[in-house]
């Protein structure tokens, strides 16, 4: 019985057959926005269950410690095609435009033999380049009855919009040239603002009462930048465009209009006996903001159900097409998002909920199942690594490195420390940072209206509560974080943090 048992788990882990002709892996990137690792129970989260991400983390890895450059939707898939930071690939923020003449992880898998494609949310403003085929959202995109744009044409198609993702991916796959490997990028809308969930899936967390998250009433002691933000669900989240609490017309207007009337029977069958009881309650204070915590959690818990859903269609189709033992399959979101830490949602900050992204790998005979991977590793990391996979060369100015040594031995690392660098001034008042975090420590530098440090100790406050800089016992790790922050900075070549950095506050 042992035998047999030693012997199963060896033909477990032995390269698949179509490795072993030496056939090159298929590769599959699946990429959400804002789907925070708290309400994926694979990372232990208790909001939710999300048994097809659970799936890929059980037949493959889990990534602990996984990580964005810039915690914002275009300039996290700007890093993961070229595999360089913001300042390098020229897209910093939302207003920013992508350069797509630059070269792209998708142009050299291309060159060395690969069919690719690009299908779903886009977000980077011009046209894909480095895919065979390309179907995207314009803009944002819309969760009911979407457009998309499908070579520069737009079509508008019924349905939802996880769903038709799925539906495009799935059609392109059956057409594919299958004498040739393939990339495959699927881009989610879900879970971004303002979290539509499909109609099949409202209600789904009607009976269930979230807890409050212990900092839900953070008061920003210490953290300037913290303070001055304007992503509170308390004062920033609204009752009519986020949680649907909608004057009478409401389901006439915005996103709603592009709905066809079973769909907007359905949300307003749902939605109008919820607005009568929130009106009568006449909730204010502290209820009030509790009452819009549950209820911002029940629809984006509701928008995420779907993805979940979807990620699973994916993977039954690899397997119904006897795709699953040769291809790569990794799921992340853009970013990670706040679910009431520090009494937020939305992302921004280098703080761990939204600098921290969930990332899961599949990848038969390479990853060991149920591997949890402890090494540092950011989306910079997802270009070289797809290269190394295909057996194309990766070209000298990618800024990333490749994590396919932490696939096969997962107690190993790439990099001891990891760069982050955040833009925007506009939308919900987070000042431009920039800064580093290692194993222990998270050293952070504000600046343009806020010039202020922030040092943080997170094994003693994971939860980074208090600000440490400037404090008794600080002062040698402080000197050796910014001597290390600087290096990071001459690394990448990041100009603009490096005329910051050296300015004296």
């Amino acid at each position: 019985m042992r035998y047999i048992l030693f012997l199963f788990l060896i033909i477990g882990h032995l390269p698949s057959q179509a490795q072993q002709k030496g056939k090159r892996p298929n590769i599959v990137i699946i990429v959400s926005d804002d789907h925070a690792f708290q309400a994926i129970s694979a990372y232990g989260g208790k909001l939710m269950q999300t048994p097809n991400i659970d799936r890929l983390a059980k037949e493959g890895g889990i990534f602990n410690k996984a990580y964005v450059t810039n915690s914002l939707c275009g300039p996290s898939r700007a890093t993961i095609l070229t595999g360089k930071y913001s300042h390098k690939n020229g897209f910093k923020d939302n207003r920013s435009s992508f350069d797509g003449s630059q070269d792209n992880f998708a142009k050299r898998l291309q060159a060395g033999g690969y069919q690719t494609a690009w299908i779903g949310k886009w977000h980077l403003e011009t046209e894909p380049q480095g895919f065979d085929y390309w179907q995207v959202l314009p803009g944002q995109g819309a969760y009911y009855n979407p457009d998309f744009l499908v070579a520069g044409k737009k079509i508008r198609k019924e349905g939802y919009v996880t769903n038709l993702i799925s539906d495009a991916a799935e059609q392109w796959l059956d057409g594919r040239d299958a004498s040739k490997p393939f990339c495959l990028v699927i881009g989610h809308k879900a879970t971004h603002r303002n979290w539509l969930p499909d109609t099949t899936d409202l209600g789904r967390f009607d009976n269930s009462t979230f807890p409050l998250p212990a900092n839900f009433y953070d008061t920003y002691e210490g953290r300037a930048a913290a303070q001055h933000q304007d992503m509170t669900i308390a004062k920033t989240m609204q009752l009519a465009s986020d949680l649907k609490m909608l004057p009478d017309s409401g389901f006439r207007k915005g996103e709603f209009s592009r709905m066809n009337a079973a769909q907007r029977a359905k949300f307003e069958a749902y939605y109008k006996p919820i607005i009568a009881k929130f009106r009568a309650a006449g909730l204010k204070g502290n209820a009030l903001t509790e009452w819009k915590y549950q209820r911002y959690l029940k629809d984006y818990l509701s928008t995420a159900a779907a993805l979940d859903r979807n990620i699973g269609r994916i993977l039954h189709y690899l397997d119904a097409h006897q795709l699953s033992r040769n291809t790569l399959v990794i799921y992340l979101s853009d970013q990670g998002f706040y679910m009431g830490e520090h009494g937020w949602f939305d992302k921004r900050f280098m703080y761990e909920e939204s600098f921290r992204t969930p990332m899961v790998i599949r990848y038969p005979g390479v990853v060991k199942p149920g591997s949890r991977i402890n090494g540092m590793v950011m989306n910079l990391d997802i270009a070289p690594t797809c290269l190394e996979v295909a057996g194309v060369p990766v070209p000298g100015d990618v800024q990333g490195k490749s994590f396919l040594s932490l696939l096969k031995n997962p107690s190993g690392s790439i990099r001891k420390s990891m760069y982050y660098h955040y833009y925007e001034m506009a939308e919900h008042s987070v000042w431009p940072h920039f800064g580093i975090r290692t194993q222990q420590y998270k050293l952070i530098r504000f600046y343009q209206e806020g010039e202020k440090w922030e040092l943080f100790d997170l094994l003693k406050d994971p939860s980074e509560m208090h600000n440490v800089y400037g404090q008794k016992g600080y002062e040698q790790i402080t000197v050796k974080l910014k001597e290390e922050l600087k290096g990071l900075i001459r690394e990448y070549e990041d100009e603009e943090a490096m005329q910051i950095f050296n300015k004296e506050i």
